[in-house]
């Protein structure tokens, strides 16, 4: 089997080990490479491993003996499913790999615009507390997670896992899900319930035709003036320009994101800028060993279709 992966989809200077996928082929590893360029490398492959590439109709006509796309990703939205469906291509994503990083990113957003820890490391580096006259001095104010009402929206791996770190904190968590699941140790509350008395509120869904927007300027007129709004999803769920008009007009406290809409993110976007919005460059799946974990699950579904036994099928 000649397979094309595309190694800058998980690898950053050559820290991955690979070595689980050099007994199932021939390996053609590319990085960012031109699309025609991509057409070519790929034209004889039978299995293709990406994650921001876009595998279209066009990929696919150029590739006449693909059989395998898998993804470096849970999301599957760049490629064109129904296109392979037609031409009998079975495509694999990795689901749950990411479930610890992006857990522990939440609250290392939330604990910083919490904490103020960028700021006081700031003042501390510029030698403020060498000059300070008493032992501390606080001229950000900071805040407990303790006895805050945290809502998380959706209630999948990842919501489950935040729900219980909260808790760990001593909020008062509640979940609102499509779904009600059984036996869930928390209050369900409706959407707008959770819009109007939460003070902290994680998002933790797909983004979908429903889901698309989802915080717009209506959610955000409900949220309370001190509510926090965590998105480590998709940017998509944000109405960007609302959400940064909330922030700057001081209608509600702050917002964590680790994702935004159009990504790398564009100079025009609202968000830039905007005040009490911390920003992170989709960074919640990268430590090393997530990244590893979720090169692992790739190569087991690429050994599990050869062995005729595919796993996390999509199509």
């Amino acid at each position: 089997m000649k397979i094309a992966i595309n190694t800058s989809a998980i690898s950053f200077s050559d820290d991955m080990d690979f070595s689980e996928f050099e007994s199932l082929g021939e390996i053609k590893y590319f990085g960012e490479i031109p699309r025609e360029e991509l057409f070519s490398l790929c034209a004889d492959c039978n299995a293709l491993i990406v994650n921001k590439v876009e595998v279209d109709e066009a990929l696919l006509a150029a590739c006449p003996d693909l059989k395998y796309v898998g993804t470096f990703a849970t999301g599957y939205n760049v490629v064109d499913i129904e296109a392979c469906r037609r031409r009998g291509v079975t495509v694999c994503n990795a689901p749950d790999y990411s479930t610890h990083s992006v857990s522990q990113h939440v609250f290392a957003l939330l604990l910083n615009l919490y904490g103020k820890i960028s700021e006081y490391t700031a003042s501390v580096a510029a030698g403020d507390w060498i000059k300070s006259k008493t032992f501390c001095y606080f001229p950000y104010p900071t805040y407990e997670l303790y006895g805050k009402t945290f809502g998380v929206f959706g209630y999948g791996n990842i919501g489950k896992s935040v729900a219980k770190i909260a808790e760990a904190f001593g909020a008062n968590v509640v979940i609102c899900t499509r779904t009600p699941p059984k036996n869930c140790p928390y209050k369900l509350v409706s959407f707008e319930e959770m819009l109007k008395t939460c003070d902290i509120i994680s998002l933790h869904c797909p983004l979908t035709e429903k889901s698309a927007n989802l915080i717009d300027g209506k959610s955000l007129s409900l949220m309370k003036k001190n509510a926090v709004l965590i998105n480590t999803a998709r940017g998509g769920l944000v109405d960007e320009g609302a959400l940064a008009a909330a922030l700057n007009e001081g209608r509600i406290a702050g917002a964590c994101l680790d994702t935004v809409s159009v990504e790398p993110m564009r100079a025009d976007n609202p968000l830039y800028g905007a005040k009490n919005c911390l920003i992170t460059p989709h960074i919640g799946w990268v430590p090393k060993e997530t990244r590893q974990r979720l090169l692992g699950i790739v190569a087991d579904n690429l050994k599990a279709y050869m062995e005729g036994k595919p796993i996390n099928v999509v199509t």
